[in-house]
């Protein structure tokens, strides 16, 4: 089972790689038609129909049947535009500008206030140790 499946998506990838797509193989049959109408009309024979429908005299021959617009293989990719999303990572870096220790003045000045309106407590540490 494993190889049936890998060999289905191996087919997959090499018809998309060609640009083969369901649409053309359910044109094929519209592409025989075609031949055979060059065959009894002008007279070529299969691969002179090719290489006037897929070949270098592609364009020369282009103008005379409508039906060349059904023809598989005929994409014109030369008109898609495919975008493209580039997503950038940047590198933030958050630099620590380093400030150097500065001793900033003291503009504060304690003294200790003495009143003598304050009673000597009882509770006080002791003066002398």
């Amino acid at each position: 089972m494993v190889k049936l499946i890998t060999i289905a998506f191996s087919t997959l990838i090499l018809f998309q790689s060609v640009n083969i797509s369901f649409v053309d193989i359910s044109k094929f049959n519209t592409l025989l038609q075609h031949a055979e109408f060059h065959q009894k009309a002008y007279g070529d024979s299969f691969m002179d129909f090719l290489a006037e429908h897929y070949g270098d005299t592609e364009f020369g021959h282009e103008a005379d049947h409508e039906e060349h617009d059904d023809l598989p293989f005929k994409h014109n990719h030369q008109s898609c535009v495919h975008n493209t999303v580039t997503f950038t990572l940047q590198a933030w870096s958050f630099g620590l500008a380093y400030m150097p220790y500065s001793e900033v003045p003291l503009n504060f000045f304690y003294t200790e206030s003495s009143s003598l309106f304050e009673k000597a407590s009882v509770f006080q540490p002791p003066k002398f140790a």
